[in-house]
């Protein structure tokens, strides 16, 4: 790896994962205690947003709920790996 990409690496705790879903959706709360502890681990701060409160995240993710972004980039949606989403950080 050049040193040029190692500099821009962030490190875990500069990291931000945004939830969103909505209230009543069970793969939201499943998706939710993944990235709360994955987030506890790794020192990254979180985040979440409601798409019924937001309407232009309702028009992008409605159909993929929930969906995760790290930095504001989707991750992933509907589950959420805790080891991918753990390795995401990291690198």
């Amino acid at each position: 790896m050049s040193a040029l990409l190692r500099r821009m690496k962030k490190k875990p705790a500069d990291r931000v994962v945004t939830l969103v879903g909505k209230p009543g959706c069970h793969l939201c709360d499943g998706a939710r205690a993944v990235v709360r502890e994955v987030c506890a681990e790794t020192g990254a701060s979180w985040e979440e947003k409601d798409i019924t409160q937001d309407e232009e995240l309702h028009r992008a993710y409605w159909e993929q709920i929930p969906v995760v972004l790290i930095d504001d980039e989707q991750h992933t949606f509907w589950r959420v790996d805790p080891v991918r989403l753990r390795d995401a950080l990291r690198s």
